[in-house]
């Protein structure tokens, strides 16, 4: 009985925990972070987190995007779109001209933040050089693979007609093979059936006996 009123009381104790400690755990607000990053295409990747402890900002984030070149050209300011890939991941909501930019990320809501990257948007295209490079090479490649097929067909020709001759051989054998392991399968089971039916027939005449 003594243990009762304890059980009670440690119930009634971690209910109270659960119910004081949950808003605490879930209450989030003060500065937010960013972290801009260069997507590896023509987008940037910004990163939303509270400052003070690192949880994600699950928040509605209102922030807009501006980046400046290095020969001069500007581009924004354009709102950020959230991600798929993440609930506080966004992109800019349009891509970045090919180039290196200065970006500078500003967001309002849910707190007031601002970050600036370098980033490099586009792909480098390929060099002339090494486009027409292949093309000197191809006539020499195909000399040397059509020389080197001959050769070998050469080399393997007589082992081919080595290798076919046993062959034939063999199927000959397998061919007249098969009609004898046929007739040895018949005689056994003529012979056991012949003297299945003896053994029959003799304990019938047992039984008249």
């Amino acid at each position: 009985m003594n243990k009762a009123p304890a059980y009670v009381l440690t119930v009634l104790l971690a209910g109270l925990m659960l119910v004081l400690g949950a808003p605490a755990a879930s209450a989030h607000g003060g500065p937010i972070k960013l972290e801009v990053t260069g997507d590896g295409a023509d987008n940037v990747n910004v990163l939303v987190t509270y400052e003070k402890d690192g949880h994600p900002v699950t928040e509605i984030v209102e922030a807009t995007l501006k980046a400046t070149s290095a020969d001069g050209r500007s581009f924004g300011p354009v709102p950020l779109r959230s991600a798929p890939e993440g609930q506080n991941l966004y992109h800019s909501a349009e891509p970045l001209p090919s180039g290196e930019w200065r970006v500078t990320v500003t967001a309002t809501e849910p707190a007031k933040a601002k970050a600036t990257v370098k980033v490099k948007a586009g792909i480098v295209a390929a060099s002339p050089v090494a486009a027409t490079a292949p093309a000197t090479s191809q006539p020499t490649s195909q000399a040397t693979g059509q020389a080197t097929g001959q050769a070998t067909g050469q080399a393997t020709a007589p082992a081919r007609n080595q290798a076919a001759a046993p062959a034939t051989v063999m199927d000959d054998q397998g061919a007249m093979g098969t009609p004898l392991k046929i007739g040895i399968i018949v005689l056994v089971a003529l012979v056991a059936l012949a003297a299945w039916i003896a053994l029959a027939w003799r304990h019938r005449m047992g039984v008249r006996r």
